[in-house]
């Protein structure tokens, strides 16, 4: 059974459905009514009478509002963009007018006056409920408008970033293809079984690298593939190639956008090992701490080195790792001495357990 996903271009509200959304509905909401306090005031009540009875007409409001956004999100997913900002539009307005007109009876009952609380609500009729539907309608096509805008912002964010992916999974260099092609031909005949193994591991990277399946994979996932690129390479650099992995204290289960690692060593093989006539060693050290993954690649740096720099895949994981986890991730290049240094910081998310029917 698979699940139906709606389309990403019709669905452009926020996730209303979260606790950290509800917080911010509550804070936008006490934040207005102190606003509306301050600009008018009252003769029949004090300041914090009317900043009490404000707040509470308005939480009322963003509370519910939130609320029947949330339950009709799949719903409103499914809508075409002003199919379904006329639905939230007639939806909220209808809210509004509910809740005003809930108001302005509540004032006008037998309680409330009896109670000598009626000057706390509207006494001027039906036109407090247009005045509040009318200005509801403008606030709400304001959001919408403004929600709109950043979602296609961020999609237009996204695309472009999924086509540097694209474009990072086609560029395989010529010279490690054929290379490795070289390499496999001179051991079919000195060594078959060596010759099918790297067969099969360049079959593997390339599947992985041109896998459009996931765009995030697990940290494990993420490491056998640059395991993979890195026997490839040895076969045909030997003993010039030297790489330390000490990454057994990372959660290996956790989630990474795929192509991150393999292109960070790829790149220090081919920029800081291969112009080495005596090679060198590349270091991958991970840290857990805190909730971060931090990832770190050093290679040495050649002397002379007649080959320019390709900055395409470091700043392809830095827009990703940015995608994903916002400013808690962190990207930082550059060279220290003899060595070049690519840190990667991001936080723990992990794969989520598959539930079977």
């Amino acid at each position: 059974m698979t699940n139906r996903e709606p389309p990403a271009h019709a669905f452009y509200l926020p996730d209303l459905c979260t606790p950290r959304a509800a917080l911010a509905v509550v804070l936008l909401v006490e934040l207005t009514a102190l606003v509306l306090t301050l600009a008018h005031s009252s003769s029949t009540v004090g300041f914090w009478t009317d900043l009490a009875r404000t707040s509470t007409f308005l939480l009322w409001i963003g509370l519910a509002g939130a609320s029947l956004l949330c339950l009709l999100r799949d719903r409103l997913a499914l809508l075409p963009v002003v199919s379904g900002s006329a639905v939230v539009l007639v939806l909220v307005s209808s809210l509004v007018a509910i809740v005003s007109a809930a108001a302005l009876l509540a004032g006008h009952s037998f309680i409330m006056q009896a109670a000598g609380a009626a000057e706390l609500f509207p006494q001027d009729s039906w036109v407090f409920v247009v005045r509040n539907v009318l200005t509801g309608a403008i606030v709400t096509a304001l959001a919408l408008r403004y929600f709109y805008v950043t979602h296609e912002w961020r999609r237009n964010v996204e695309m472009q970033a999924r086509a540097r992916v694209h474009a990072l999974q086609a560029r395989i260099r010529p010279h490690f293809l054929f290379n490795s092609m070289n390499t496999i031909a001179s051991l079919t005949r000195s060594d078959p079984a060596c010759a099918e193994q790297a067969v099969q591991d360049l079959a593997d990277l390339f599947r992985a690298s041109l896998s459009d399946k996931h765009n995030t994979i697990t940290l494990e996932e993420e490491l056998e593939v640059a395991r993979t690129y890195q026997r490839i390479e040895q076969l045909r650099l030997g003993s010039r190639l030297h790489v330390e992995w000490r990454v057994a204290e990372l959660p290996m289960r956790a989630l990474v956008p795929g192509l991150t690692l393999q292109p960070l060593l790829e790149n220090a093989i081919y920029h800081g090992i291969e112009p080495r006539p005596e090679g060198g060693t590349v270091t991958i050290t991970g840290e857990f701490a805190d909730g971060l993954i931090t990832l770190v690649v050093r290679n040495p740096v050649a002397p002379v080195s007649p080959r320019e720099g390709n900055r395409l895949a470091l700043a392809n994981i830095r827009e990703r790792l940015t995608l994903l986890y916002g400013d808690r991730a962190l990207v930082k290049s550059g060279r220290f001495d003899s060595e070049y240094i690519v840190t990667l910081r991001f936080p723990y998310v992990e794969q989520p357990a598959r539930v079977t029917a």
